[in-house]
Parts: structure tokens; C-alpha cells; sequence
């Protein structure tokens, strides 16, 4: 394993404006892609380079995180196309800013194995549909540790970045209805009847662990990243994750928050990891 990488500079900070507002500077929601997967229907936005062909090019998705406030995920949903573009124009892959069930305007109800199964179905549908030569997972936060658990169980997915991730979910595990009263709270479970049994939605909260996955998803590539000063998930969840896999790429950015997606650095780490890892996997 590699040791962690301190990454210093200036960082943007993050707490600058309120989930769902609207923000200087900050686009407008794109119009949504969509595809079917499990009688849902999924969103998000799908990014292509300009002026190459349609197959062939890798492919990555980007999977959000739990939202941070009562926007229902509409926050990630306006700022994740932003990083789909750079790295469909930049970098000439096909990318997919995913909306997990339940969050801005995919159909559904948030549970974890259910945003784990749509993880799953957007990389067939990427490999299908959109032809792509390979998939790679970038997950934020709870999207981390999924893609993790995601790489675990499907062999096709090439290589994951995690940020911000959490090793576990044994917080949310210790507090299940607590967790489902707040996830409706804020709109990410709609339906009046869901989940017909607290116990069954509940048990992939212990269930899937990533640090306890992660070893499976070896001896493909492995980005941890984290910031070293993250209030919401402990920098040792990263070295947790890093070690269990055992040739990680761990990079703590020094003084950033839980927020990386705004830290020019952490970014500038994540687009050089995966222009090596097109460097380094044939087409």
C-alpha cells in the first residue's frame, strides 16, 4: 500500500451556500438523462467527448453522496454534471452523474442496498446501451463506499475512487429509525407504504461494509481520498479502507473539510488518477 500523500495549498471553502439555493455562478439543473433499471426510473447526466466515436471510450459514473439537506440530492444533481463534462471534454470519457432512487427526480425510495443495485444497473447500462470499454466508479461520501461494494460484486468495474467515504454504516446502523424518519424528512423516501418492513430495509446497514468488501475489489485500482480535517466521516475510515485493500492510492488533503468536491486539489488528484488509469488499462 502506498503510504497517504499530504496535499497542501489554498482550499475554496465549502460552506458557501445553502443545500438547494440557488448560487452565483452555480448552473442550473440539466436536463436529465434517464434509463430503466428495476421497474425505476434512474436520472442523472450523461457527458460525451466532442468529435470522437461512440464506442470504444471508457466510461465512468459519479455517484453522489446522502444528501446534506432537505433538497432531496437536487444539490449534487446541479454540481455533478459540472465534473461529468470536465472529464467527457478533458479527458475523452464517457461519463454519468447519477441520481440514486429517491434523490432529485429519479423515481423510487432511498435504501442502501437499493442505491447499491442502481449503482450495478448504471454500470450495464453504461457497458450496454452506451457501449462503453470499461467502467470506473468516483464515489462521494455514502457513493464511496458503495462503489466499493459495487466493485466488490462486479468484476467489469475496472477501478473505484472513494471521497469522503465512510468504512461502514454502523452509525446509521445503530439508529435505523431515526435514519428512516430523517431520509423522509428530507425527501428521499416519498412513498407512504415504503419500506414495508423496518428489519429487511435496515439490514444492509450492517451488511455491507465496505472495509469488509474492499479486499474483493483488489488487485484492481483503489483512490482513497479524504480530507484531513472531515467532521462528518473520520479521517481513519480512509486508512481503514486503504489498508484492507492493500495497494490503495491514499491521498489526505491537508485542512480540507468533508466537502472535497470544492477543494481544487482534491479534484486535480482525482482527474490525474484517472488519466492514469487510462494510461495504464488497453482499449
Amino acid at each position: 500500500m502506498f503510504g497517504p500523500c499530504l496535499v497542501s495549498g489554498a482550499t475554496l471553502d465549502p460552506g458557501t451556500s445553502e443545500p438547494g439555493k440557488a448560487v452565483k455562478g452555480r448552473p442550473e439543473p440539466r436536463p436529465s438523462y434517464g434509463f430503466d433499471a428495476h421497474g425505476l426510473r434512474l436520472t442523472g447526466h450523461l457527458a460525451r467527448p466532442t468529435g470522437v466515436g461512440r464506442t470504444g471510450l471508457p466510461g465512468v459514473i459519479i455517484a453522489p453522496g446522502y444528501p446534506s439537506g432537505p433538497d432531496r440530492g437536487v444539490t449534487a444533481a446541479t454540481t455533478h454534471p459540472d465534473l461529468a463534462a470536465r472529464i467527457a471534454n478533458d479527458m475523452g470519457w464517457v461519463a454519468l452523474s447519477l441520481n440514486f432512487r429517491g434523490t432529485a427526480d429519479s423515481g423510487g425510495d432511498f435504501s442502501l442496498d437499493g442505491w447499491l443495485a442502481d449503482l450495478l444497473a448504471a454500470t450495464d447500462h453504461l457497458l450496454g446501451s452506451e457501449r462503453v470499454n470499461g467502467v470506473w466508479l468516483i464515489g462521494f461520501g455514502t457513493g464511496g463506499a458503495l462503489s466499493v461494494c459495487a466493485g466488490a460484486r462486479d468484476p467489469r468495474i475496472r477501478g473505484v475512487a472513494t471521497v469522503a467515504a465512510p468504512a461502514d454504516f454502523d452509525d446509521w446502523s445503530r439508529h435505523p429509525r431515526r435514519l428512516l424518519l430523517h431520509s423522509r424528512s428530507i425527501g428521499i423516501i416519498r412513498g407512504s407504504d415504503f419500506p414495508r418492513s423496518l428489519e429487511e430495509w435496515s439490514a444492509p446497514l450492517k451488511s455491507l461494509r465496505a472495509s469488509g468488501m474492499v479486499a474483493e475489489l483488489a488487485p484492481r485500482a483503489l483512490l482513497v481520498m479524504h480530507g484531513s480535517e472531515d467532521s462528518v466521516v473520520p479521517v481513519q475510515d480512509a486508512h481503514t479502507l486503504a489498508q484492507a485493500h492493500g495497494t490503495a492510492d491514499l491521498r489526505v488533503i491537508r485542512g480540507a473539510g468533508h466537502n472535497l468536491r470544492q477543494d481544487p486539489r482534491a479534484m486535480a488528484v482525482l482527474l490525474g488518477w484517472l488519466d492514469r488509469q487510462r494510461r495504464r488499462v488497453p482499449f
